[in-house]
């Protein structure tokens, strides 16, 4: 088969696309007759990995075909499925995928390989944050951040549905398209004062609830937006809550890691992978959520997409396919 291989922990410039032995399914598993893969951050960020034996096939999210199972799995040959893959082994970008059938959700008819791949790690991100981590009842606002990529956009849209006013930062370019998606308001962090802009949409309450997908040190001004018993979920580095002083604000802190349910081992936490996709592509195939196809390129240009990915100008999601 060909893959795109990462040759000892090299940068995404030195990857290289070649035939490699297809691989066969062990206890649990599934080959995937790979369709599409989507392109994600952490695909250039993570190229180094202690667990990994190089050279590493790259990528976390693929939609493709049952092609073999091994004993014990839980999916019949010819199913269309997708799964967000585990980190800590090879991954996505290749013809045939070696998969844990645990984690896999089926595709439904009316949704594309594109629009299931798109959905994986951007979407369930987004989900297990907004809908399964933070308590929603009785809330009001939420702030979430980089509304016009993958994690972003589909956040805006999970909010929507439960009801939640949206705010979002994105650049000035990028306004109408985050609206489109639901945004209530939409803040440009480049020009205007993001804490100052919250306060006064929320009559100076701050927001109930804040997603950030940017890094440590917003996370850490986002505490200074929170409402009293405001929730804070992160997945790019928690906040610093040594400023906050104990019994005033009363926050509460939620990291975000699809990675961790492979790590953990945990059963139940690798079935809630295959759970949270499912409920998305249900969403994808009523036309309740957009999932932001927004490229398609062939699977020879993965690197390129991720370079450009990696310049941050990206909107929705890049999808790559394979012949």
């Amino acid at each position: 088969m060909k893959a795109w291989l990462n040759h000892s922990g090299t940068a995404i410039d030195q990857w290289t696309f070649e035939e490699v032995e297809t691989p066969t399914p062990g206890e649990g598993q599934a080959l995937i007759r790979v369709k599409t893969v989507a392109l994600n951050p952490v695909d250039y960020k993570a190229t180094n990995n202690p667990a990994w034996t190089f050279p590493h096939i790259p990528g976390v999210d693929l939609a493709g075909v049952v092609e073999q199972i091994g004993p014990g799995a839980e999916v019949k040959i010819g199913d269309r499925v997708a799964i967000h893959t585990n980190l800590q082994r090879d991954g996505a970008f290749a013809e045939y995928a070696l998969v844990d059938t645990r984690a896999l959700a089926l595709i439904p008819e009316d949704v594309s390989f594109a629009e299931a791949a798109a959905i994986l790690c951007a979407g369930m991100t987004a989900y297990e944050a907004i809908v399964q981590k933070m308590n929603t009842t009785g809330k009001e606002t939420i702030l979430i951040h980089a509304g016009a990529g993958g994690v972003g956009g589909i956040g805006i849209q999970l909010a929507k549905r439960l009801g939640l006013s949206v705010a979002t930062t994105a650049s000035t370019e990028n306004h109408e398209w985050v609206k489109r998606l639901g945004a209530d308001l939409a803040i440009d962090y480049k020009k205007e004062n993001v804490t100052d802009v919250i306060r006064d949409w929320t009559n100076g309450r701050g927001a109930d609830l804040i997603f950030n997908t940017v890094g440590r040190d917003e996370a850490t001004a986002d505490i200074g937006r929170l409402a009293f018993s405001g929730q804070l979920a992160f997945i790019a580095g928690g906040p610093d809550q040594s400023v906050v002083k104990p019994f005033t604000l009363s926050p509460s802190i939620h990291e975000v890691a699809l990675a961790a349910a492979y790590a953990s081992e945990d059963d139940r936490a690798i079935r809630n992978l295959g759970h949270m996709a499912s409920e998305l592509l249900k969403l994808v195939a009523a036309k309740e959520l957009d999932p932001l196809v927004t490229e398609e390129i062939p699977a020879a240009d993965i690197v390129k997409g991720l370079q450009r990915l990696s310049e941050r100008h990206v909107r929705g999601k890049i999808i790559a396919t394979f012949n």
